[in-house]
């Protein structure tokens, strides 16, 4: 008989649990690169964590709805409103915040927003493209009946600028970088919406059982090793994500630029407590949603966030 004391995770000869390996799908949002740099960098062990690169978030999504993967990189938002359409999820790690890499991009001859006036706009069919969109609407004193909408996904932005499709774009790194050098500019970014825009790993409830434990732990101490070292080696760190972001070294560590990557200490008080930070921001998301029509994201937000599974800080020294 097995002893069940504190090592029994580790034990899985035990006969009662077996470790399962797990698998996360992710696009190419600069704030996730630290887990694909962990990868580079073999810290992350294939037996137990399993990255699975998408194009855009839809992709992301659906993948997690038909359990090809158990988590997967997204924004809050789009957390919520999957969460909503009876998927059980669970918050368990904060890759960043962003802090302007979410952006409105526009033809040089646009000077102010209340020039975007039937104009064409390229976004995404998301809840963060509607909430930057709202607000930059409600700036520019504008509805959205003046402008013409043009959806497509993020990794569509860069042809619909070749092909004179739109006049700006709401849209973020890494795909803003290549559009800068493209002749788009900067005329409204995340900094104007503090503390809305989050990106977090999402997991399956189903999938937090024991014999996954290991996995989800194994990954974010990964992924904060990953964090310690972009901070400290950023030039290493730009060469290895460069070709995955598709932008020359030099650019890489710009796009890093617009985001907070938090923490250990930053995660536990973003999702630790009885109280979560994330929760009010949780709730300023709902009421942003539903004030644009969007009745899909659930005001009750309790037992999305969870702590538990962050690393101890002297565990990534």
């Amino acid at each position: 008989m097995c002893a069940t004391t504190g090592l029994s995770l580790s034990l899985p000869s035990c006969g009662l649990w077996r470790d399962e390996p797990v698998a996360v799908a992710a696009h190419s949002w600069v704030g996730y690169q630290p887990m694909f740099l962990a990868q580079s960098r073999g810290w992350l062990d294939p037996q137990r964590v399993t990255l699975v690169s998408t194009a855009n978030a839809q992709e992301s999504i659906d993948a997690l709805r038909s359990g090809q993967v158990q988590a997967a990189a997204l924004t809050l938002d789009e957390v919520l409103s999957v969460r909503s359409s009876a998927l059980p999820l669970a918050i368990v790690l904060v890759f960043n915040v962003s802090m302007g890499a979410d952006m409105l991009l526009v033809k040089p001859q646009i000077k102010a927003l209340s020039e975007l006036k039937s104009q064409r706009i390229g976004l995404e069919s998301s809840s963060v493209a509607d909430i930057l969109l709202a607000e930059i609407l409600r700036q520019a004193g504008l509805v959205e009946a003046d402008v013409k909408l043009v959806r497509a996904p993020v990794d569509a932005h860069l042809t619909l600028w070749r092909r004179h499709k739109v006049d700006a774009l709401i849209t973020y790194e890494p795909v803003a970088t290549r559009l800068f050098g493209l002749g788009m500019v900067r005329l409204f970014d995340s900094q104007q919406l503090p503390d809305t825009i989050v990106d977090v790993l999402a997991v399956r409830q189903d999938a937090l059982d024991m014999a996954r434990a290991n996995a989800w732990r194994h990954l974010l101490v990964a992924h904060f090793r990953a964090v310690d070292v972009i901070v400290r080696n950023p030039q290493d760190s730009a060469y290895r994500l460069a070709s995955r972001l598709n932008l020359p070294p030099a650019d890489v560590m710009r796009a890093f630029k617009g985001i907070e990557l938090p923490g250990v200490s930053k995660n536990v008080y973003l999702l630790g407590g009885a109280e979560p930070r994330l929760n009010a921001v949780a709730h300023r998301l709902s009421a942003r949603v539903h004030a644009g029509d969007k009745s899909a994201v659930p005001k009750d937000v309790s037992g999305l966030f969870r702590s538990d599974y962050l690393p101890a800080e002297e565990l990534l020294k």
